[in-house]
């Protein structure tokens, strides 16, 4: 069923998101309050060179103290569109700079509490032009194997949910 929304109440705002309360009429006509989380979108790539390996970054998330493998992304300025942002953001994290890309996949990694939407391209390889400018984005830069890529998630090293996705569908196109 499809739920409706009457009202929604900001309850805080910043420049990264914005929380709401949401009045929710789910089935039978009965009312809930959700919160809702509102962000602006991002964009990222899956960097894939001629010898089928992808451009990842270790690193680590202080959120859940986890650390892992995952693809450059960040977020869309004002007036960019999502493939030059991927394309910056590539860049600036990783000092590579991307070949041709193509869209590969959206991805809305936690549709249950907010509305963040990843626009994810393909890049067909890249060019090294330096270290990278956001030199705290991760501890290093790797190119793995796309071929490794389901034993990384299998043990824990892909663990964000927008990469995991990115980067199990880049490793099963054919």
């Amino acid at each position: 069923m499809r739920w409706t929304v009457h009202s929604e109440k900001p309850l805080y705002t910043d420049p990264w998101l914005d929380i709401h309360l949401a009045d929710v009429e789910i089935s039978g006509g009965r009312h809930l309050e959700h919160r809702v989380i509102r962000t602006a979108a991002g964009a990222g790539a899956v960097v894939v060179d001629s010898e089928q390996r992808v451009l990842l970054e270790w690193r680590h998330r202080f959120i859940t103290d986890a650390w892992g493998y995952e693809i450059p992304i960040g977020g869309i300025a004002d007036r960019e569109a999502p493939e030059a942002a991927a394309a910056r953001e590539v860049e600036e994290e990783t000092g590579w700079r991307p070949g041709p890309m193509r869209p590969l996949t959206v991805v809305y990694p936690t549709p249950g509490l907010s509305d963040s939407c990843h626009h994810i391209f393909w890049a067909d390889g890249a060019t090294h032009v330096g270290p990278p400018t956001e030199d705290w984005e991760s501890e290093r830069i790797e190119w793995v194997p796309l071929a490794e890529i389901r034993g990384l998630v299998e043990s824990g090293k892909i663990v964000s949910g927008t990469s995991m996705a990115a980067l199990l569908l880049a490793a099963s196109t054919p």
